[in-house]
């Protein structure tokens, strides 16, 4: 193949905007559920997450899925971080450094971190090897396409989460209300 014919068929050494935001937001997400795993701070933690579930969000913007990317906004950004805050706040958890944090097997958990990255990577790339995009059919991000099949498939385990959700943050007052009746 020619020069020529290289530049009039655009393919992977010729990148849109659209990609190379897609990989600049992708590293910067990494980079942020780095800091949330590795920082000893609690609250710190909970905010980088912030950044990496925004990021995320921003991934599934540049996808052109709308309506999951406002999903992931005000479920997992708006909702579960804020349960998460709520939490450490009712429970009186430590908000600085904490020496209990860190246990000692660094090495071991990173081990275990790339076995999990591995075998996730090959079940995926296994799993999708022989799909194929309809390009004609309705976009598959689309509110349409996935409200239909949210509908269809995943109305239980969506309240049973939501359930799970409340009970914690049930649990998490009682918890709290319990050692200021102990307290005092």
């Amino acid at each position: 193949m020619t020069l020529a014919a290289a530049a009039a068929h655009p393919g992977f050494l010729s990148p849109t905007g659209v990609e190379i935001a897609f990989v600049l937001v992708g590293l910067a997400t990494f980079g942020a559920a780095l800091a949330t795993v590795t920082t000893r701070q609690l609250v710190h933690a909970a905010l980088w997450l912030v950044v990496a579930l925004g990021g995320l969000a921003v991934e599934y913007l540049l996808l052109t899925a709308e309506f999951i990317a406002w999903v992931q906004v005000l479920i997992y950004v708006g909702s579960v971080v804020v349960l998460l805050l709520f939490g450490l706040m009712l429970t009186r958890a430590p908000i600085g450094r904490s020496p209990d944090a860190d246990s000692g097997n660094r090495w071991a958990a990173l081990a275990v971190a790339l076995a999990a990255a591995g075998s996730l990577v090959w079940v995926v790339v296994d799993a999708f090897r022989t799909t194929w995009i309809d390009l004609a059919g309705p976009a598959q991000g689309s509110t349409e396409v996935t409200g239909a099949f949210l509908f269809q498939h995943w109305v239980l385990p969506f309240e049973a989460l939501s359930v799970l959700l409340l009970a914690a943050l049930v649990g998490a007052i009682v918890l709290s209300r319990k050692r200021g009746k102990e307290q005092s």
